[in-house]
This record gives C-alpha cells, structure tokens and sequence, in this order.
C-alpha cells in the first residue's frame, strides 16, 4: 500500500498567529496577492489554517483541460505551470480556493505540500513553522480515525472530492459560527 500524505489539523492549539501563512510564503516566493496556505477565523478564538487538500479526487484534476495537474503516488497533487494556460477553471472548480491565479504570469499556483522538502526528508515549511503543533502532516493510512474527523465547521463539503485532511474534533463546538 502507497503512503497517503496529508495534512492533520487541530483547532484548538492554533492561535491564529499566521506562521504558517508566512513560512509558506517564505519558502515558495509567492506574490503578495497568492496565498497557498490562508487562516481565517471560524469562531470566537478558533481558526483554521487552510490550504491545496491534495484531494483523492481533486476537481482541478478533473476539470484541467490542458492537463497540467498530475498525482504522485503519495497523494501529492502537482502542477505543471509550463502546462497551465491560465483559464481559471481549476479556480473555480476548487471547493477551497487553493488554486491561485497569478495576473503576472497568466498561470495558476497552488500548495504543493512542499513536496522538495518531503523528497529531502523535510517537513513542508507550515508544519515546520507551526509552533503549538496544530498543523502536522502524517501517512492518512496510519491516521486514528477515531481521534479525528474529516470536517469542522466552515470547512466546504468533502464529499466530492474527498480531501486529504483530518481535524481533531472541536472542545467547545457551542462557541463557534458559521462563515463562509
């Protein structure tokens, strides 16, 4: 059985801090209007840190009609940028908003798990930056699900495309809205 990275997430140690967003940026040289990886707060006190799910049935995959998304065997989702032609439909196809289109080079980004640090057998900047531990990345084979759950409040439907991406369940769920 192929490894199944993806990303595991706890919202109640993150602080909303942002060292996530910003090792991203750092290691991937991003523009200031791309942003792979985004915080946002989904209650009082409580944010999620968001970004490419690496799907087990990515829709940019999917929809892509010059075939510029491929998936490793560890179920890191790539894009060819030499690929992309810049239509967007990946953008709008993605129930997360991680496809990001770049107005500069005419091309879509997004996350790709900083799968040349994993290959030197690094941990993807975010995770490395994360200082309470929140965001971790681990094998989805070896993940207990009975410690975690596939969705948390305002986090898009996971149904079609099954993300790769488990959150450790809520402390206080009463405490917390709804925003999209």
């Amino acid at each position: 059985m192929f490894e199944h990275k993806g990303f595991v997430f706890d919202a109640n140690l993150c602080l909303g801090c942002r060292s996530c967003e910003m090792a991203c940026r750092n290691e991937n040289h991003t523009p200031p209007l791309i942003h792979w990886r985004r915080v946002k707060q989904i209650g009082i006190g409580t944010y999620l840190s968001m970004s490419c799910n690496h799907c087990e049935n990515p829709e940019c995959f999917r929809i892509c009609p010059q075939q510029a998304f491929t998936k490793r065997n560890d179920g890191i989702v790539q894009i060819d940028s030499s690929r992309c032609d810049g239509c967007k439909y990946c953008v709008d196809a993605c129930p997360y908003g991680a496809p990001q289109y770049n107005p500069e080079t005419n091309k879509v980004t997004r996350c790709q798990m900083c799968y040349p640090r994993q290959d030197a057998g690094l941990l993807p900047a975010c995770v490395e930056a994360c200082t309470t531990g929140a965001l971790q990345i681990m094998d989805l084979n070896q993940c207990d699900l009975t410690q975690t759950v596939p969705s948390l409040p305002g986090f898009s439907n996971i149904n079609l495309t099954r993300p790769s991406i488990r959150f450790y369940q809520l402390k206080n769920p009463k405490y917390y809205f709804f925003k999209k």
